[in-house]
């Protein structure tokens, strides 16, 4: 991870240091110091490989903090009835995803088959510490596996078994996920940047953070999932207009979705893996280096966030007639979910556009998605599906040379952005991109749920559905109601009509 040191030699010295006098006291002078500058050329290394395992590690808190904002994200946009559901679903996508990505995944994400990675990563990771293998990287690598996990849980609630929820999650975390960024990630993946040679496209992929990797993978599997187990009960029982059930709260979703943008800060920035390297020719003399590149990486991120949360906020105005704060919250993330590929190798002005685009990605597919009479209760499948996918074209387009040749290095020639000059082969490498990870989660994935589907282990009962999945799977509500409140019903369960952010059918939970 640290830069290479600088050497010092004994006989150099003893010429500037003689100047006619004892030549043995010269030797023995040249050879203190150079033991001396060796030993402080070694602390130097040892506090480069601090610092950049410390960035990680930092980068890898933030990443795991998004499993909160997932769970308040979630928490929100379902009924209250289905509460402490979701919440569970969440902690198990990080528990059950540590676990099976320490078993299996790490070895198929960056285990080579040249090296024995079944010996050496499978069941632990016996090869660790290593310069370039560290346990931050670990550490980081899983927050990226269970956030692949969260997405997914957020197309098939209030409706999906508990124990789907575990074989799923597992399945994921362990397999579908690691393959795909071992194919874009690891050095020696078929399509990887990083890779040294035979390169796709002669340029790899630049899926920086995963807009592919996580966003896709997360996004499509849930789409399967919500395909194959259908819409909940009541979303599309009226013939003119699909009924929105709403979550209960609007403030959970707030909390959430500024929880997730703390975290993308570890998402984006932190997959640069290393801080402590300069891009200047001679070292100690540039004030522009990698570091420089982690903070336009969080610049880029973040216009993009803004622009698509206010090109929601008066799209849906236009289109809807009214100000909504949850259409505003999941634009951002469509914008945040779009960025993320292209991050570190786009300007900052690059971004607002990605943004822009993918807020209405985000819109025009969630209309799609009514008309195909698809029930995806937090909009997972679209945003980071729909919105992760224009990212990886968005940086084919966009994607500046100086940029991708201090990150990725190599022939300062690799293609880069079409509308930057740089020709198409980076477009077409990721457009294979959407195709390979489209195919691999829809074999792997669909197949899952459609089996789960065939032994009854995905959809829970009608009537279980309707109770809720609280009281009939966990023991009881998430809230405490008096009698009064559960007898005049406490929370809007659906609405519709023309004014559909006026008029509302009341329930029970």
């Amino acid at each position: 991870m640290a830069s290479s040191t600088i050497s010092c030699n004994a006989s150099d010295l003893i010429p500037l240091l003689s100047g006619g006098a004892n030549a043995t006291a010269a030797a023995a002078a040249a050879e203190f110091i150079c033991s001396r500058f060796e030993t402080v050329s070694g602390k130097f290394t040892d506090a480069g490989y601090a610092i950049d395992n410390t960035y990680l590690l930092f980068s890898a808190y933030l990443v795991f903090s998004m499993q909160l904002g997932f769970a308040m994200l979630c928490a929100g946009s379902v009924r209250a009835k289905n509460t402490m559901n979701i919440m569970l679903t969440n902690v198990i996508d990080a528990a059950a995803g540590g676990l099976f990505y320490y078993l299996f995944g790490f070895a198929f994400a960056y285990g080579a088959p040249s090296n024995g990675f079944i010996g050496k990563h499978f069941f632990g990771m016996s090869d660790f510490p290593k310069p370039t293998f560290d346990y931050p990287f670990f550490l980081y690598q899983w927050t990226f596996a269970i956030a692949a996990a969260g997405i997914t849980s957020g197309s098939i609630a209030e409706r999906t078994q508990f124990v789907a929820y575990l074989i799923y999650s597992s399945f994921l975390t362990g397999l579908v996920y690691p393959i795909v960024s071992h194919w874009f990630w690891s050095s020696d993946g078929w399509a990887s940047p990083a890779r040294s040679d035979n390169l796709l496209f002669q340029s790899g992929v630049i899926d920086f953070a995963g807009s592919g990797v996580v966003h896709m993978v997360g996004g499509i599997a849930g789409l399967w999932g919500a395909l194959i187990e259908g819409p909940r009960i009541g979303r599309f029982e009226q013939r003119s207009k699909p009924l929105t059930l709403r979550g209960h709260s609007a403030t959970l979703v707030v909390l959430g979705t500024f929880l997730l943008w703390f975290g993308w800060y570890g998402f984006n920035p932190g997959s640069f893996a290393i801080i402590f390297k300069s891009y200047g020719t001679s070292p100690g003399s540039s004030f522009y280096g990698q570091w420089s590149a982690v903070g336009r990486t969080a610049v880029t991120t973040t216009l993009a966030g803004c622009t698509a949360a206010l090109t929601t906020l008066f799209g849906k105005r236009l289109i809807d007639g009214y100000w909504n704060v949850t259409d505003v919250c999941n634009g951002l993330l469509g914008g945040f979910a779009a960025i993320t590929s292209g991050c570190s190798v786009v300007e900052p002005w690059a971004a607002v556009i990605c943004g822009f685009i993918a807020a209405w990605v985000l819109m025009g597919f969630n209309k799609l998605a009514d008309k195909l009479r698809f029930d995806d209760p937090l909009e997972a499948a679209q945003l980071h599906g729909g919105c992760g996918a224009w990212g990886i074209i968005f940086t084919g387009l966009f994607a500046d040379k100086t940029y991708v040749s201090e990150i990725y290095g190599g022939d300062p020639n690799r293609p880069f952005g079409l509308f930057m000059g740089g020709g198409g082969r980076l477009l077409a490498a990721h457009l294979v991109q959407i195709v390979v990870i489209v195919g691999w989660v829809s074999v792997t994935m669909g197949t899952l749920f459609f089996v789960l589907h065939k032994m009854e282990l995905l959809r829970i009962p009608s009537e279980d559905e309707v109770a809720g999945m609280d009281p009939t799977s966990h023991g009881g509500l998430a809230y405490m109601y008096t009698e009064e409140e559960i007898k005049n019903g406490i929370m809007v369960t659906g609405v519709g009509g023309e004014d559909d952010h006026v008029h509302g059918h009341v329930g029970v939970l």
